[in-house]
This record gives C-alpha cells, sequence and structure tokens, in this order.
C-alpha cells in the first residue's frame, strides 16, 4: 500500500533549513525520513543532506497516496506562483513547524507555513497562507498578517500589526506596536530592512532603512 509523500520545494539555503525540522515533524508523527523529498527541477544533484531530489514532474509521478509540500522559496511572488501550481496539480499544502515553537491562544495560521525554531507567535492573531517565520522571529498580540510574508530571523513584530501580502522583514528588525483600532500597517510588498526599527506606517512596494526607519531610494 502507498504512503503519503512529503517534500521540501527548493533545496537551497531556505529548503536545506527547513528540512531538518520538517524531517522531525513527520517523526514525531512515526513516519520514515525516506518519504520526505526535496523538489527542485535547478539542483543539478540525485541527493542533498540524505533526501532524494527529484524534479517537480517525477515527484508527481512517484507512488503516493497523497502528496504534500511546504514551498521553501524565500522569494515571495515566487513562492506564491508555487504554492498556486502544486493546488491546481492535486499536491496539498504542508506546514511544518519546529518542535520548540510556542503557539498560545486564538491563533488562526493558513495553509503551507514554515516556522523555523525558537519562533514565537503569542494571542488572537491572523496569519495568511505561505508565511516564513525564520530564527527567533516572534508575533505578538493582535497582529493581522497577509499571505506568503517573510520573517527573516530574528524579527519582533509587536502587537496591533497588520502586514500586507507580500512584505519582507529583514533580519533583526523591530516594529512598534501599534493601537487597539489603529494598528501599525507595514504594506503589501514592502520591505523592512536588516535592523530597521520602525515607528509608523511604512506604504505599499516602499524600502525602509534605518533607526528609525526612513525610506530608501535606490540610486541609478
Amino acid at each position: 500500500m502507498n504512503q503519503p509523500l512529503y517534500a521540501v520545494y527548493g533545496a537551497s539555503g531556505c529548503g536545506r533549513g527547513i528540512m531538518p525540522f520538517a524531517r522531525a515533524q513527520l517523526a514525531r508523527e512515526g513516519l520514515s525520513a525516506d518519504r520526505i523529498v526535496f523538489v527542485d527541477d535547478g539542483a543539478g544533484t540525485a541527493a542533498i543532506n540524505g533526501h532524494r531530489v527529484l524534479r517537480y514532474a517525477d515527484f508527481l509521478k512517484e507512488p503516493a497516496s497523497l502528496r504534500r509540500i511546504v514551498i521553501a522559496i524565500a522569494d515571495s511572488k515566487i513562492r506564491e506562483g508555487l504554492f498556486n501550481r502544486c493546488i491546481a496539480d492535486g499536491v496539498h499544502a504542508w506546514s511544518v513547524f519546529a518542535a520548540n515553537i510556542v503557539v498560545m491562544d486564538d491563533v488562526i495560521l493558513g495553509e503551507g507555513a514554515a516556522l523555523s525554531p525558537f519562533v514565537t507567535i503569542t494571542s488572537n492573531i491572523q496569519i495568511g497562507k505561505g508565511f516564513h517565520a525564520n530564527l527567533y522571529s516572534c508575533v505578538e498580540h493582535d497582529c493581522v498578517i497577509g499571505d506568503f510574508v517573510t520573517f527573516a530571523p530574528g524579527v519582533r513584530c509587536n502587537g496591533n500589526i497588520r502586514i500586507e501580502d507580500h512584505a519582507y522583514i529583514g533580519a533583526g528588525a523591530i516594529i512598534k506596536q501599534g493601537r487597539p483600532g489603529k494598528p501599525l500597517i507595514i504594506g503589501r510588498g514592502a520591505v523592512v530592512g536588516m535592523g530597521a526599527i520602525v515607528t509608523r506606517d511604512v506604504p505599499p512596494g516602499s524600502t525602509v532603512v534605518g533607526n528609525p526607519a526612513r525610506l530608501h531610494f535606490l540610486k541609478d
């Protein structure tokens, strides 16, 4: 009888960082490590870190009672495209969590999340699809986070914050707490630079850097 087959889509740094806790999650569910693979059309090798690497088309052909996948691609637009492609092909979104994360009360978490070691999500929080929270990131109370948002390591997202789809929050960034009924807003597709201290709303599609964070304009 065929068993489920699980995959980490992407064998670069993001995928290799997710694979160990994805594998451990399967072990906690009583499944062996040979039921999880990397999917990567451009890896150019048959195995990485003890796991087979399959092209996407070959992953779809593998005998399995069902297929589940987490998209380990840092670029959120590519992540969304691959997520939707997998769903259209009958592959189920898979959320993977390190064993030592903390998730408190009334948290709604969308499909396909990847929560790395030491992530904390407190209470009364809503998070969309394809969320990546890297090492030591935290989300405080009463936050709303959209689809395909990425937190680099060590992000501090304080309470009453709204982060819209495809935003990227850089390593070590701190977002000031908003107020009930008037959340601090990080706009759709915005980028918060590494180590930035965000004290006010960030417009959609913009990049902010520094302390306090200010708009960054690229020079020609």
